[in-house]
């Protein structure tokens, strides 16, 4: 890959995000002295992980340091006071990644020229390592440069490549955002239980399990959502009931769509 203990691979903030893609790499074998995580706040379990795997932390970027990466995954507010401070590390061959929302490659050029860039936007399943990371390369970035990206972003899951920075914001919508439509439907699918006249402990119990157990099947088998759900379901039986009203005019189809679309609107607001 392209860093090395004398120009490293350096992690800016070690928060959720970047503590899963962290934890990730250490786990796959990735050459722990190439590493730097640059953050003044460690949580003191990724105090102790770095300390575990021998990965120097420095609470600012030392101004005689020059990384072969950078990955910034800081909160978009912060970026104000975060990218003047990196502006010595980043030489023109220095391959700078963003996982930070909102943020567009133009943020990065103007902070430190044409370099490549990559924004990459992976979403909360990554903390257990079952993510999927979309990525939007510049016309900087190598093939070399790309199968780096895709070997590192792998160690939380899947990745994807986009054409075009627009579609970011359409993945904001779909994935970035999506963990939590599917939490919102463990919740809906409890409450529809205990409506129905079951305890609320069971009823939760219920559809979590059922969520997190549909998901992985989805998962393994490699079927398309469509063809899962259609071995499930039995004619005019009670699946079939169900999904007469989810699979109807005023019913998931529309309201999901609405819900993607209020998302990439957003997202764009919030890109300016």
């Amino acid at each position: 890959m392209s860093f090395s203990r004398e120009r490293p691979f350096v992690l800016v903030g070690a928060g959720k995000m970047g503590g899963a893609m962290l934890s990730g790499w250490v786990a796959d074998g990735i050459d722990a002295s190439a590493l730097m995580v640059c953050d003044p706040h460690l949580s003191d379990e990724m105090d102790a992980l770095l300390k575990e795997h021998g990965i120097r932390h420095v609470t600012a970027m030392p101004v005689d340091l020059r990384a072969g990466m950078v990955l910034i995954a800081v909160k978009p507010q912060m970026m104000d006071a975060v990218l003047p401070s990196l502006t010595s590390a980043v030489a023109s061959d220095t391959l700078v990644l963003s996982v930070a929302a909102g943020t567009p490659v133009s943020r990065f050029e103007a902070a430190f020229g044409t370099v490549p860039v990559c924004r990459c936007m992976p979403n909360t399943p990554a903390m257990v390592k079952r993510g999927i990371t979309a990525v939007y390369p510049t016309a900087a970035v190598s093939e070399e440069s790309k199968k780096d990206v895709t070997r590192l972003m792998s160690a939380i899951g899947r990745v994807v490549w986009l054409e075009s920075e627009d579609q970011i914001d359409l993945v904001t919508g779909v994935s970035g955002s999506g963990p939590a439509y599917v939490f919102y439907l463990a919740e809906a699918l409890s409450e529809a239980g205990r409506q129905a006249g079951l305890p609320a402990e069971i009823a939760e119990e219920l559809a979590v399990a059922t969520v997190c157990g549909a998901g992985e099947l989805m998962h393994r088998s490699g079927e398309h959502p469509s063809v899962l759900r259609k071995n499930v379901t039995s004619p005019n039986g009670t699946t079939a009931a169900a999904l007469d009203v989810l699979m109807g005019a005023d019913g998931l189809q529309p309201v999901m769509t609405e819900a993607v679309a209020a998302a990439v609107k957003r997202a764009r607001e919030l890109a300016g």
